[in-house]
């Protein structure tokens, strides 16, 4: 009985001992026990729930990332080539400033030129920036990508039950956010500043289009058109002859004006005269004509085809709507008419290759374990600059037998299938 009994007590002071203590390294103690398994039916979830705070904190790291890598190459680049613009046109450039300060002392020509330069490149940045987004697009994701690979946060993410592909998603907002602010450059920014975007380095602080001759232009009519001075900025030509041709192509009438004012629809002449042939030429030579006046001048020609025919590239300038005004006119040539139709609809081709061009790069960044980035930049290099090329060049070269405005989109046709093989191709 009494052995019972002290069997008994030895049970419950054991079952009221305290667990026994692990020391640690550093003195600290901590209790022994055994990981606890989950009960049956009930298993950890493997992935991140939607909504989660940590998905989306992440997310703003890797956009914040992304969208700082982007600024600082932006600047890079603009910088780069604003100096080797400066550098190559030096002497313009102090020339010009000469001329504004209208001064010989070095410090006020310093800073003329200085205000020249600031004031001939500023309106080109944001022409720069349509030119170099998509690049710096590619490039940034690069940086980014190599950024989280060297400090294994990659590695962390997929731990944590995250895909390569959900880690690609802020990649794709912040793209779609950049081609945006594009498509607000294009129809809103540049437009205003178009006509400072045709001057020189000697065009010191001239803020419309200086005034040019009008060559002989033919318009769908198969008039042909002259005038000795255009002035962009009031839309009047100065000086104007007008040639219109029968049909075995000899002048039947031909106009001259004083001057002629465009009003939106057509060209309003003053002091004009009208010559028409009355009969056929007589025995010496000499045509029978008749003069009236005229007020008025309808043709396809109007102050926008002018300019774009006089500066190169001037027509990427143009809005969506400055393009569909001009479209509008049914007296536009056939050639005219493709033209404009390849720059409405080739921007928007742009902006797509861009976007399936990051798609086509970012899979041979985003990497399961860690790897060289040198060595996966020089595979991804060439692949993303034949994209990047292809959707820049592509949408301006004609397609024979499609029309103007589907045979844009076919480098973005050819550039989607391989961004889709390359995105479902990533192991993850």
């Amino acid at each position: 009985m009494a052995r019972a009994r002290r069997g008994l007590c030895a049970l419950t002071h054991a079952h009221r001992r305290p667990l026994p203590l692990q020391p640690l390294r550093r003195g600290r103690a901590r209790l022994r026990h055994r990981p606890t398994r989950p009960r049956p039916g009930r298993q950890r979830p493997q992935r991140p729930r939607r909504g989660d705070r940590r998905v989306t904190r992440l997310d703003r790291y890797i956009a914040r990332q992304y969208l700082l890598n982007i600024a600082a190459l932006l600047v890079l680049m603009f910088t780069l080539i604003v100096a080797i613009d400066v550098l190559l046109n030096l002497a313009r450039f102090f020339d010009a400033g000469a001329d504004i300060s209208s001064s010989e002392s070095r410090l006020r020509v310093t800073v003329a030129t200085i205000l020249w330069i600031i004031d001939l490149w500023g309106p080109r940045t944001l022409q720069l920036f349509g030119h170099l987004y998509g690049m710096v697009l590619v490039a940034a994701m690069g940086f980014t990508c190599a950024q989280l690979v060297r400090r294994r946060e990659l590695v962390a993410a997929l731990a944590s039950g995250l895909s390569l592909q959900r880690i690609a998603r802020p990649f794709f907002v912040v793209a779609l956010l950049i081609t945006g602010v594009q498509a607000v450059n294009q129809e809103l920014l540049i437009p205003r500043v178009a006509h400072l975007l045709t001057r020189g380095h000697g065009d010191a602080l001239r803020r419309s289009i200086e005034p040019f001759e009008v060559a002989l232009l033919r318009d769908s009519a198969g008039r042909i058109l002259y005038a000795r001075v255009f002035d962009a900025e009031n839309n009047t030509l100065l000086d104007v002859h007008v040639w219109e041709r029968d049909g075995a192509g000899r002048i039947a009438r031909r106009i001259r004006a004083e001057s002629a004012r465009w009003d939106g629809e057509g060209w309003a002449l003053t002091n004009a005269r009208a010559e028409t042939r009355a009969g056929p030429t007589g025995p010496t030579g000499s045509i029978d004509t008749r003069t009236r006046p005229i007020e008025r001048l309808d043709t396809d020609i109007d102050p926008t085809s002018l300019v774009v025919r006089r500066f190169d590239g001037f027509g990427q300038n143009l809005s969506w709507r400055q393009i569909r005004r001009t479209l509008a006119n049914e007296q536009l040539e056939d050639d005219a008419r493709d033209r404009f139709q390849r720059l409405q609809y080739g921007r928007l081709s742009t902006w797509i290759g861009n976007l399936l061009a990051l798609a086509i790069a970012i899979p041979f960044f985003l990497v399961r374990e860690p790897r060289n980035m040198i060595l996966q930049t020089t595979r991804c290099a060439p692949v993303a600059a034949i994209a990047l090329v292809g959707a820049a060049v592509g949408p301006a070269a004609a397609v024979p037998g499609l029309p103007a405005w589907l045979g844009v989109f076919i480098p973005a046709m050819a550039l989607a299938p391989i961004a889709l093989a390359m995105l479902v191709s990533v192991r993850t």
